[in-house]
C-alpha cells in the first residue's frame, strides 16, 4: 500500500472542472458550451494555477452535452498542446448517457485521469426551472432540466467494475466522486476487491440535489468516515461543492489539509448575485485563499506525483 509523501502534505492541488453537463447556455453567457470556448477556458484556468482540468464536451451546434468522439479528441489534443496541466476525462457524461457512450472516448484517449462516480443517485437539476423560465436560448434547455425530475444517474456496481476494469489496463487512474456517505462504503467495496488501488484520490461531493448537503458538518462526517475506512495516509482528497457553497468549502477543505475543486460546472458565480466571467476567475480565487493559508500551489508535476499518476506521454491522444 503507498502512502502520502509527508512533503506534499502542505501542497494543494486545484482542478477546475470547466463546462460539465448540469448547467445550461441561457444561466451564462460566460459558460463554455462549445468546443473552443471550452479548449479556451480550460487553458486560462491551467495558467491561472489549476493543476487539474476535469473535462466534459459540448457540441459546437447544440450546444448540449456530447459524447461524440472526434470533438473529445479536438478538446484534448488543443489544450494538451498549450499546457501541461493533468486532463481528467468524465466517465458520468450526463444523467441521460448510456455507460457505452460514457466510455467511448475515455478507452479510446486512455487519459492519466478520469472521474468515476461511486454510486446510482437521483440528480436532480430540475429545481433551477423556474429562475430561467420564459428566457431560454435553446429549445432543449428546460426539458433536458425537466427530465432530472424522473431520471436516475446510473452507477450500478457493475458500471463501476466496468469503468475500473476498461480504463485501469491503460494505466489511467481515477478521482472518485463521492455524493454521499455510502459511496464511501462503495468505493471500500472496490478496495477491497482488489479494483482499485492506492493512494487514491477522492472527491467529496456536497451540496447536490440528491446526495449529502452542504456544511462543515457533512464534510467532517464524510472526511472521518474516509479516515475509518481508508486510513488517513491512503488517498488524497478534495471537496466539489455546488453553488454559493463552492469557495466556503473548498477553504475549509484547505485548511484541513485537504485540495479543491472550483470551476463553471459547479459554480457560476465569483461572489453573491455576480457571474463568474472565466473559469481562471474562480482559480484565481481560490488560489489568493489558498495562499493566504501559507499553503503552496501543486504544479501539475506535483500533482502528477501525488496522485501517482502514469504521465502525460503516455496517453493515447
Amino acid at each position: 500500500m503507498s502512502t502520502i509523501d509527508k512533503a506534499d502534505r502542505n501542497r494543494v492541488i486545484i482542478t477546475c472542472a470547466i463546462t460539465g453537463a448540469t448547467h445550461t447556455p441561457t444561466m451564462s453567457e460566460f459558460l463554455p458550451t462549445t468546443p473552443d470556448a471550452i479548449i479556451e477556458q480550460a487553458i486560462g484556468a491551467a495558467k491561472a494555477g489549476a493543476a487539474v482540468i476535469h473535462l466534459h464536451a459540448r457540441d459546437p451546434e447544440t450546444h448540449r452535452p456530447t459524447a461524440n468522439l472526434d470533438i473529445w479528441l479536438h478538446i484534448l489534443r488543443s489544450i494538451r498542446s498549450e499546457t501541461d496541466a493533468i486532463l481528467n476525462m468524465t466517465t458520468g457524461g450526463s444523467t441521460f448517457m448510456s455507460i457505452e457512450d460514457r466510455l467511448l472516448a475515455p478507452s479510446t484517449a486512455s487519459p492519466e485521469l478520469c472521474s468515476c462516480n461511486m454510486g446510482s443517485m437521483n440528480f436532480g437539476t430540475y429545481a433551477m426551472i423556474e429562475k430561467y423560465k420564459g428566457k431560454w436560448k435553446f429549445d432543449w434547455e428546460e426539458e433536458y432540466l425537466e427530465a432530472s425530475r424522473a431520471a436516475i444517474f446510473r452507477n450500478t456496481f457493475a458500471d463501476i467494475e466496468t469503468i475500473l476494469t476498461t480504463l485501469g489496463k491503460g494505466g489511467t487512474r481515477f478521482e472518485f466522486e463521492c455524493y454521499d456517505v455510502g459511496h464511501l462504503y462503495n468505493l471500500a467495496h472496490m478496495l477491497d476487491r482488489g479494483l482499485v488501488e492506492t493512494p487514491m484520490f477522492l472527491q467529496l461531493i456536497v451540496g447536490t440535489l440528491g446526495g449529502i448537503g452542504p456544511g462543515p458538518e457533512n464534510l467532517m462526517f464524510m472526511k472521518e468516515t474516509a479516515d475509518r475506512l481508508f486510513g488517513a495516509g491512503s488517498y488524497q482528497w478534495s471537496v466539489l461543492a455546488g453553488g454559493r457553497h463552492q469557495l466556503n468549502m473548498a477553504t475549509m477543505a484547505a485548511t484541513m489539509g485537504g485540495n479543491v475543486r472550483v470551476g463553471l460546472e459547479d459554480s457560476l458565480y465569483a461572489g453573491r448575485g455576480r457571474l463568474a466571467r472565466s473559469n481562471a476567475e474562480q482559480v484565481t480565487m481560490i488560489r489568493s485563499i489558498i495562499e493566504g493559508l501559507t499553503k503552496e500551489i501543486a504544479t501539475p508535476a506535483d500533482a502528477r506525483r501525488m496522485l501517482g499518476l502514469k504521465g502525460a506521454e503516455k496517453v493515447a491522444y
